[in-house]
C-alpha cells in the first residue's frame, strides 16, 4: 500500500511541471469554430515532418507507425503535440498537456489525464503525438476517449493505441512505451484546464 502511494505521489510530482508551465502560459483564445473542411486534412508526409521536429533523434519508427495510422483511419483533420508522465503499480494515473493543432479552427491549448488498470508498473514521461480525426469543431476534443480493441501497435521504438467516442478517434503515438503498450486498459479526458481529477 505505502508502495502505490508513493508511485501515485511521484506520478502527480513528475506532472506538477507541466500544470506549472501550463499556468505560466496564457490559453489560446476559446472558439467554436468547424475543425473539419474542404483542404481541412493532414497528409502523412506533413504529420510525419512535424512529428520529425517534435521526436529529433528518437524519430525513425515515426513514418512506418503513422502510415499504419492513415492506412486505418485515413488523413486526420487535427493533431497534438505535448508531453505527459504517467505512473502505475497497477492501478495507474496520466497526466499531459499540449497543442492541438488544426488547419481551418487555429490551435488550442488541451489537457489530458486518465486511469488505467492492468499488468502495469513503473512510471515514464514522453514526449506525445496524437493524430485525431472526425473532430467537428476544436471544443469537440474535451471528451473522455476510451481504447478500441486491437488497435495498439509497436514500430520501431513507437507505440500506437486508438482511443474513440462519438465517432471521434484520437490515436496517442508515443516514443518508447515498451510494456505498458496494450497492457492496460483505461481512458483519457480532454480539459481546456490542468486538473489533478482523473475521473
Amino acid at each position: 500500500m505505502r508502495a502505490l502511494l508513493r508511485l501515485v505521489i511521484a506520478a502527480f510530482i513528475s506532472v506538477a511541471g507541466i500544470q506549472f508551465a501550463a499556468a505560466q502560459n496564457p490559453e489560446p483564445q476559446q472558439q467554436s469554430v468547424p475543425a473539419e473542411g474542404r483542404g481541412g486534412t493532414y497528409s502523412g508526409g506533413e504529420i510525419i515532418g512535424a512529428g520529425h521536429k517534435f521526436f529529433g533523434s528518437v524519430s525513425r519508427g515515426l513514418a512506418e507507425v503513422v502510415e499504419t495510422a492513415i492506412s486505418r483511419w485515413g488523413q486526420p483533420n487535427g493533431y497534438i503535440l505535448g508531453q505527459e508522465g504517467s505512473g502505475a503499480i497497477v492501478v495507474g494515473l496520466r497526466y499531459g498537456d499540449g497543442t492541438l493543432y488544426t488547419k481551418n479552427a487555429g490551435d488550442r491549448r488541451v489537457f489530458w489525464e486518465g486511469p488505467s488498470v492492468g499488468f502495469d508498473w513503473g512510471g515514464e514521461g514522453a514526449r506525445t503525438m496524437m493524430l485525431v480525426y472526425n473532430l467537428p469543431a476544436t471544443e469537440a476534443i474535451y471528451k473522455r476517449f476510451v481504447g478500441i480493441d486491437g488497435s495498439a501497435y509497436f514500430v520501431g521504438g513507437f507505440g500506437m493505441t486508438a482511443l474513440t467516442i462519438d465517432n471521434i478517434v484520437v490515436v496517442p503515438i508515443r516514443s518508447g512505451v515498451g510494456l505498458r503498450l496494450g497492457a492496460n486498459i483505461g481512458y483519457l479526458k480532454f480539459t481546456p484546464r490542468p486538473t489533478w481529477n482523473p475521473f
